[in-house]
């Protein structure tokens, strides 16, 4: 399985004079503090998990016609409502600049707009794993049926993702407005 754990957690050290909404800075004790990096898990959790939706957000190629497709096709299929009539799964663009700060938040270069990737409160997956995780929010029967596209070995599963999302330009184009589904 593609599971990339998140960094362990410290408690932060916020700069002076920076307010409580503003990004929290963390110093490890290996660096002296004028090198201070950003929290990314500390900073993503509070924008986008602390307000009571723990829902998972599917990042995706905003400009990709597949891409916009596959979350068409994933709105389409999950229609038993979350919480006051929200769906079971959130989309962002991998573009975006919330899609930049999960991906770094789940451990990939904030540019890497190679796989679709989903992200949970305390994982994120990457690939085929991404997409069998995705299947096991809709509706019957896909959540069946990604228990048996487990079955297959990851090796495989990986491959042919591979090959599609590095040909998904070439046989499905680009968005021509470059504006993505949602």
């Amino acid at each position: 399985m593609t599971v990339i754990p998140l960094p362990a957690r410290s408690p932060p050290v916020v700069a002076a004079g920076m307010g409580s909404n503003r990004l929290a800075l963390r110093t490890s004790t290996a660096r002296p503090a004028a090198k201070a990096v950003v929290d990314w898990v500390k900073v993503t959790d509070a924008e986008f998990f602390n307000n009571g939706d723990s829902r998972p957000i599917m990042l995706f190629d905003g400009v990709c016609n597949l891409c916009n497709g596959g979350v068409r096709f994933v709105r389409e299929n999950d229609r038993q409502r979350y919480r006051h009539g929200n769906r079971r799964i959130r989309f962002e663009a991998l573009q975006s600049e919330s899609g930049r700060k999960l991906l770094q938040r789940s451990g990939r270069s904030p540019d890497d707009i190679s796989s679709v990737v989903l992200v949970e409160k305390d994982r994120s997956y990457v690939k085929s794993e991404a997409v069998l995780k995705i299947m096991e929010y809709l509706d019957l029967p896909f959540p069946q049926l990604a228990l048996l596209l487990k079955m297959m070995p990851l090796l495989v599963r990986d491959f042919a993702y591979d090959n599609v999302a590095n040909n998904r330009y070439m046989i499905f184009g680009r968005s021509e407005s470059e504006s993505c589904e949602i």
